[in-house]
């Protein structure tokens, strides 16, 4: 087998642990963009309380999100992961049989409390290979996006035949799929430990959070999903006033994705190669800004430009936001940094939820976008601030060497050209670099790691 090819074993863990996380994303945002609509029939439907069975399950998710990994590392990744999708499933099913808004709130706060996000990074982390672990990160991570573009599509289209009620049966049965994708095709480690780059690391939270440039990442990544929570109260709403029926929602919103998505390519290209990442995240916010002022027109016509403007620059977010926030924590930390931002877009999601909600109650769909782009003004000037990091690049590999040779072996790793930062941890057997590419000696730093023991 090649030196750089998965395993078997690492081929099973990345397959089963991205469609896992794919059947999840589905379960949950399948429902965002039909929600609006179908819970007006409940009675007490006010914005306010749509806009908390809509977020609801965020707030769940960022509060239980960090204790689920930290209980996976004394009780085992995959009893959490079980435990994880008993709750979710259990809260879909007290929302397919909810007849009152109550009852759909708390069936959405059971899903969010199944918060298995972390507890399956760190269970990829314990089957893959520290040199292959970037590789499949960057696998689960496609499949997070794709499945939030078909939850967004088939969202419409399924609830236009089997109600708002099919759609959570729909995501209790997703549920028990993925139970049996984690029995019969997922590999169990043959042992667990933690990761630097996966893991989270309670000693270093203090330093996350007061990191300016990371808490600026945070922050941006709170405030895009609460954009998207908030304005989906909305959107709906305005595509219905328009005369479009559910079932055009969903091509609406299939076609106007992947007009983003394929927009945002080129300019996260020139972001990355040209290392021009704060002027893309300038532009991505400037993007929303304008695409929800175009939204705001009383020509309806103009929803769809205006949908495929504010994709473009939530996809450019997206994809930015994470290779940033890797770039800029320390290598220590960069498990510890990923666990704050996700918390962060959990808790985006339902500010997001409650404030729309809010903001519908005194205004109208249109007083929902203008505010969002209020928010978006205020976002550019915090952005302004924004110290992009040095372009650096991460690379984990496999301690061969006795803990009594680690200092020399990281004094000889730092004299390489390229080489910023090392990290070797004998306890997990594993070695963190932080590298220049521009400067870097390749084949100098292969030599080495080749020459270990």
């Amino acid at each position: 087998m090649a030196r750089d090819a998965l395993t078997s074993v690492e081929l099973r863990a990345v397959s089963g642990l991205a469609s896992l996380y794919g059947l999840r994303m589905l379960g949950l945002f399948m429902v965002l963009p039909v929600m609006p609509l179908l819970l007006q029939e409940y009675e007490g439907a006010t914005p306010l309380a749509i806009g908390l069975v809509i977020g609801i399950y965020g707030f769940t998710q960022a509060l239980l999100q960090l204790p689920f990994g930290w209980l996976s590392d004394r009780f085992g990744r995959k009893p959490l992961i079980y435990a994880g999708l008993v709750v979710f499933a259990l809260g879909s099913l007290v929302a397919a049989t909810a007849d009152s808004l109550l009852m759909l709130t708390l069936g959405r706060a059971l899903q969010g409390a199944g918060a298995i996000a972390s507890v399956l990074m760190a269970l990829l982390a314990d089957l893959t290979r520290d040199e292959r672990r970037t590789q499949a990160m960057a696998t689960v991570g496609i499949s997070i996006g794709l499945a939030f573009i078909v939850a967004m599509a088939a969202g419409p289209w399924l609830a236009g035949w089997l109600g708002l009620s099919g759609l959570f049966w729909l995501t209790a049965l997703l549920s028990v799929f993925g139970m049996l994708l984690v029995w019969r095709w997922v590999p169990s480690p043959m042992q667990q430990r933690r990761h630097l780059d996966a893991g989270i690391d309670p000693a270093r939270l203090k330093d996350v959070v007061r990191h300016p440039q990371l808490l600026r990442l945070d922050l941006s990544i709170l405030l895009l999903h609460l954009l998207l929570t908030g304005i989906f109260l909305a959107v709906p709403l305005l595509l219905q006033q328009a005369g479009w029926t559910l079932n055009q929602h969903g091509w609406i919103y299939l076609l106007t994705m992947l007009l983003g998505f394929f927009t945002m390519i080129p300019l996260i290209i020139i972001g990355e190669k040209g290392r021009k990442m704060k002027a893309m995240l300038l532009l991505a916010v400037g993007l929303l800004l304008v695409s929800l002022l175009i939204m705001t027109s009383s020509l309806s016509w103009l929803l769809l430009p205006g949908l495929w403007i504010f994709f473009t620059g939530f996809n450019l977010l997206e994809a930015s936001l994470p290779s940033l926030i890797s770039k800029q924590a320390p290598v220590a930390a960069k498990g510890t940094a990923m666990g704050v931002y996700s918390t962060s877009q959990f808790l985006g999601a339902f500010v997001g939820g409650v404030a729309g909600g809010w903001v519908l109650t005194h205004w109208d769909a249109t007083g929902v976008l203008f505010g969002a782009a209020v928010l978006c003004g205020l976002w550019l000037v915090l952005l302004l601030g924004f110290q992009p990091p040095r372009h650096l690049s991460s690379r984990v590999f496999s301690l061969q060497v006795a803990a009594t040779e680690l200092p020399a072996l990281r004094e000889q790793l730092l004299a390489v050209p390229g080489v910023v930062e090392v990290v070797l941890l004998a306890e997990e057997s594993a070695g963190y670099l932080k590298l220049d590419r521009q400067q870097l000696d390749e084949a100098l730093l292969d030599s080495l790691l080749e020459r270990q023991g």
